[in-house]
């Protein structure tokens, strides 16, 4: 998913505008009364349309989180699951690891909230980094790995609200704990110092380095509350009661940490798609992938689907012990409901399909993770069960495989289920008698911030330098000023296409190769340099070592 603005079609990078764009009015009113209507109103132009991205939706401000695409969508919530993937010598254990960092990706949706990011303009991008405590392990194989960052200790959160039946405690594991409320705070079990977020510097000067979340640090929400910010809730934003997260674990304080750097450009801006990229030198682990997405109204229900260049999300083991392997993560769909009540929250249906290939020869592991629908009565479930099996790389009979009850039972390996928002268990088939472990826990769990260079450092067109001024209106409540910076940059890309169409030169991406087919984006010369940057910035902790005798490039696994 990305923005509500992404369509699909066959031909990426077609500068030529598909008609006028349809703009929703702002309202006179600036309270969540004002909002409504202006949601109304979009639902309203969105019925019938087949993909609303095709519609070049332009918003007003006031309804945009201060928060750009670009560093809203990167898969990365729980960087210390993605660094955790390479660390075991069984190819099994390994895809445990892929399948914990799957259901961690989007965290923000389970902590957070539902929300419209910046749409990003063509050439915008943007660059961060996460130092992580990588997670340790019991000496029970069969329990998780223990997280060190950015976990509430047990018992510190307040029950949610249902936003069915109003008030009420969930008896089910996945709701059982709140959401960040606006009176949250981030602290840190060692210094005890808050963090802050990554916008609210831009209000009172530059510093060093900005850690921020994705819309879903507290921080920021609370800014967005106070600046009326739309109501874009996931869930509660009632809960009375602070919830205190432990910033590191006093246990592994002092460890060193791992770097993963992250790079993100939209390379075409009708239809709107981006490229990224990340990587763990350190753990020899990369991601990348290709985001654009189809979107329709049913009803009211926003469903969400990938778009045809959206292949998935590819994670690649670049040394020992799984080097060679490639974990293809196919995207499940997507839907946003409850858009005229306001109160807006996700649902998945359909599967995720995680397919290992590469690597030693011989039979491969791949994973089905298949979604529960919801009753449109009652309370939805969150509900999902799934198998890990083998299949042969030299037939293809597996690829028909898209849910549980596909997959012959020789074949099964161990088998899970739960919630995608709570808790979920996994047990071998082979030993019937055993008990249910734990896979993930994603209660406690609390998307970890970035860190973004200072906007002195930055290039006019990196997302958070590019959106300075609409930011910073917005979080001053100037949602008239905030709207007419929004258009000026709207206006520029369209003259910069026009001068380029005039010229007859077409739009180079600088940091990926504009052939983008397969799926798996490469990085360019300046990718690579700019990836190489990250990693070298400065560190607030000590930082592990890459070992030279299996060192390698960003990208060097791509080909790029």
């Amino acid at each position: 998913m990305a923005t509500l603005d992404r369509a699909d079609t066959a031909t990426p990078m077609d500068e030529d505008a598909p008609g006028q764009a349809i703009s929703v009015p702002d309202a006179t009113d600036a309270g969540e009364s004002g909002k409504l209507k202006m949601i109304v109103q979009l639902v309203k132009k969105c019925l019938g349309v087949k993909d609303i991205a095709a519609m070049r939706l332009s918003l007003p401000a006031s309804l945009l989180e201060p928060i750009p695409n670009l560093e809203y969508w990167h898969y990365l919530d729980r960087p210390d699951l993605f660094a955790a993937i390479n660390d075991s010598d069984d190819p099994f254990e390994r895809m445990l690891a892929v399948l914990r960092f799957t259901f961690s990706k989007d965290l923000k949706f389970i902590k957070g909230k539902v929300c419209k990011p910046y749409n990003s303009v063509l050439g915008e991008h943007f660059r961060s980094h996460w130092d992580v405590i990588p997670v340790s392990y019991p000496s029970d194989p069969n329990e998780p790995p223990i997280h060190h960052l950015y976990v509430s200790p047990p018992g510190a959160e307040p029950p949610s609200t249902s936003w069915f039946s109003g008030p009420a405690t969930h008896s089910m594991p996945d709701v059982a704990h709140p959401h960040l409320s606006e009176s949250a705070s981030i602290k840190s079990g060692r210094s005890n110092k808050s963090t802050f977020s990554g916008f609210s510097f831009m209000s009172r000067g530059p510093s060093a380095t900005a850690k921020s979340t994705p819309a879903t640090s507290p921080e920021l929400v609370e800014t967005n509350l106070e600046a009326g910010m739309s109501n874009l809730s996931l869930a509660n934003d009632q809960s009375s009661g602070a919830v205190d997260l432990l910033e590191t674990d006093e246990a592994a304080a002092d460890k060193p940490r791992v770097r993963i750097a992250f790079l993100t450009e939209q390379i075409s801006h009708h239809p709107p798609v981006s490229a990224f990229y990340a990587y763990c030198p350190t753990r020899h682990v990369e991601l990348c992938g290709i985001d654009q997405i189809s979107a329709k109204v049913s009803g009211t229900t926003l469903r969400v689907m990938p778009g045809s260049f959206n292949k998935g999300i590819f994670v690649r083991i670049t040394g020992e012990p799984g080097a060679g392997e490639t974990y293809h993560i196919t995207h499940p769909v997507a839907a946003v409901n409850g858009l005229l009540r306001g109160s807006f929250y996700v649902a998945i249906g359909d599967s995720t399909i995680i397919t290992c290939s590469g690597g030693e020869d011989g039979q491969k592991l791949r994973a089905i993770i298949e979604y529960k629908e919801e009753s449109w009565l009652g309370r939805a479930q969150f509900q999902c069960e799934g198998v890990i099996h083998t299949y042969d790389p030299k037939e293809s009979v597996h690829e028909e495989w898209t849910r549980v009850k596909h997959v012959p039972r020789e074949r099964v390996l161990a088998v899970f289920d739960g919630s995608w928002r709570g808790r979920i268990r996994w047990k071998r088939v082979d030993a019937p008698d055993s008990e249910y472990a734990t896979l993930i826990d994603l209660t406690p769990l609390h998307p970890v911030p970035k860190v973004v260079r200072p906007l002195e450092k930055q290039l006019p067109n990196e997302s958070r330098k590019l959106w300075e001024n609409v930011t910073s209106r917005l979080l001053k409540k100037e949602y008239s000023e905030a709207t007419k910076h929004k258009l000026a940059i709207e206006q520029k890309q369209r003259d910069d296409t026009a001068e380029r169409k005039r010229k007859g030169v077409k739009f180079v991406p600088r940091y990926f190769d504009p052939d983008i087919s397969s799926g798996m984006p490469m990085l360019t010369e300046e990718g690579r340099k700019a990836i190489e940057e990250e990693l070298k910035e400065p560190a607030d902790h000590k930082l592990e070592e890459e070992s030279s005798s299996e060192s390698s490039t960003p990208g060097e696994a791509s080909g790029a």
